[in-house]
């Protein structure tokens, strides 16, 4: 062998090793990461016969809950059943000159008392698992976490399952990828339609319905929104009513 293939697989070899090392680590911090995820249930006491059940492995699906319209009060049976992601919705928005502030996760408000002004935050949260469940939920408290953590609390309580499918025309996949038919929710003055799109068109919607669609799992959508989208709660809720209907 000449000293230039020589010198070639020794390179070769050295990418090996590294992507190993890299595949190892990651594989650590993922484990890492569900232990950690898994630590507040190994110390969850259930109060409800519906969380006993789980705890004890008689329930093992969150679809038997869901289908028998169960009602849930604690979160910790949806963190036992599925792993879900969160994000939260753009309901406030920062000071700046002229009223043109950037959006922000937090609505402040305030309220004139004796004492003086009286600060609380909201937060809108939504979670879900992008296999077809979907939680929304409104936290307020008088800090920024306190009402990220209610809003994440009342939003693993209202998840819902939805029905996915390849309802397009145009498409001729039978992956759930986007939704089996056509749907419209309402809230306030915000009206929604959502429109079966074919594989590969992307979510066509604005970025905080994005952030819901994602989190239900599906991956191509068109639609279609009439009134004060600016709302973002009234926008959210809307596009929830309108995925309920696809139970």
């Amino acid at each position: 062998m000449s000293e230039k293939s020589i010198k070639g697989a020794e390179e070769k070899k050295e990418v090996e090793d590294i992507v190993e090392i890299v595949e190892e680590i990651v594989e650590e911090k993922v484990e890492d990461k569900r232990e950690m995820s898994q630590e507040p249930l190994y110390s969850w006491v259930p109060k409800t016969k519906l969380g006993k059940l789980v705890k004890e492995g008689k329930i093992k699906n969150i679809d038997e809950i869901l289908d028998n319209k169960m009602r849930m009060l604690e979160p910790e049976i949806v963190d036992k059943l599925i792993s879900v992601d969160s994000d939260l919705l753009f309901v406030g928005q920062s000071k700046g000159k002229f009223g043109g502030g950037k959006r922000r996760a937090w609505r402040q408000s305030q309220k004139k008392t004796k004492e003086g002004n009286v600060i609380t935050f909201s937060a809108f949260a939504v979670v879900g698992d992008k296999n077809g469940h979907v939680g929304l939920g409104f936290g307020k408290a008088k800090e920024t976490l306190p009402a990220r953590e209610k809003a994440l609390r009342k939003a693993k309580l209202n998840i819902i399952k939805i029905k996915r499918g390849s309802g397009s025309f145009e498409g001729s996949s039978h992956e759930p990828h986007s939704i089996p038919l056509q749907v419209e929710g309402k809230c306030g003055s915000v009206r929604v339609i959502l429109i079966p799109a074919p594989q590969g068109t992307g979510l066509v919607i604005g970025n905080e319905g994005k952030k819901i669609l994602k989190l239900a799992g599906i991956q191509d959508i068109y639609s279609k929104s009439f009134g004060h989208k600016r709302t973002t709660m009234n926008y959210g809720k809307a596009i929830m009513e309108a995925l309920k209907k696809l139970e």
